[in-house]
C-alpha cells in the first residue's frame, strides 16, 4: 500500500537509501536532512511530500517530490529508492506514478527529474524512458569529472 510517509517512517527511508549502493554519504545525509525538514515542517513549509510503499510496517521503498522554486507548476523528484530486495516488483514504477498523480492533483504540468551519467545509474535512466520520460539534457561532468548529470521530464 502506498501512502503519505509518517514520521516513525525515517528509520526505515534513510536505512534504504544506505542499503540500494546507489547513494554516496553525503547523499544518504542529505535524505536524512530532508526527511527533518519534511517532518519538522511538514509539507506546505518544507516543500516536500515523501510517499512510501508499505507491507505491513516494512517500509519497501519511498519517493520524495516538491515544487520547483521559480517555476510555474513544475515539480521536482527529489528522491526515489527501492529496497533492494523488493526491486524489480514494480515497486519503484508505482512510487512514480503516484508521485506524477499527487503532482497533477496539485495543479503540476511537468515533473522534472535529474540523475547521474555513470553506468551504475544505466538501469535507472532505462527506467525513466521505460516511463514515458524524454531525456532533455546531459551536463557533462557536472557532478565530478566523468560523471554527468543527465535531466528528464514528463508532461502530466
Amino acid at each position: 500500500m502506498i501512502c503519505i510517509a509518517a514520521e516513525q517512517d525515517g528509520e526505515q527511508v534513510c536505512a534504504i537509501t544506505a542499503r540500494t549502493g546507489m547513494f554516496n554519504a553525503e547523499e544518504v545525509q542529505c535524505v536524512s536532512e530532508i526527511w527533518q525538514e519534511y517532518t519538522g515542517l511538514g509539507i506546505e513549509t518544507s516543500g516536500y511530500t515523501f510517499y512510501v510503499e508499505r507491507e505491513d510496517e516494512r517500509i519497501l521503498g519511498y519517493v520524495c517530490i516538491g515544487p520547483r522554486s521559480l517555476a510555474d507548476r513544475v515539480y521536482d523528484l527529489y528522491w526515489i529508492a527501492v529496497d533492494p530486495a523488493a526491486q524489480r516488483l514494480g515497486v519503484g514504477r508505482r512510487l512514480l506514478e503516484t508521485a506524477e498523480k499527487t503532482a497533477r492533483e496539485k495543479g503540476g504540468r511537468i515533473l522534472v527529474i535529474e540523475t547521474s551519467g555513470t553506468e551504475k545509474y544505466a538501469g535507472t535512466r532505462a527506467f525513466y524512458l521505460s516511463l514515458g520520460y524524454l531525456h532533455e539534457a546531459t551536463l557533462r561532468d557536472l557532478y565530478a569529472d566523468g560523471d554527468d548529470l543527465h535531466i528528464f521530464t514528463k508532461r502530466l
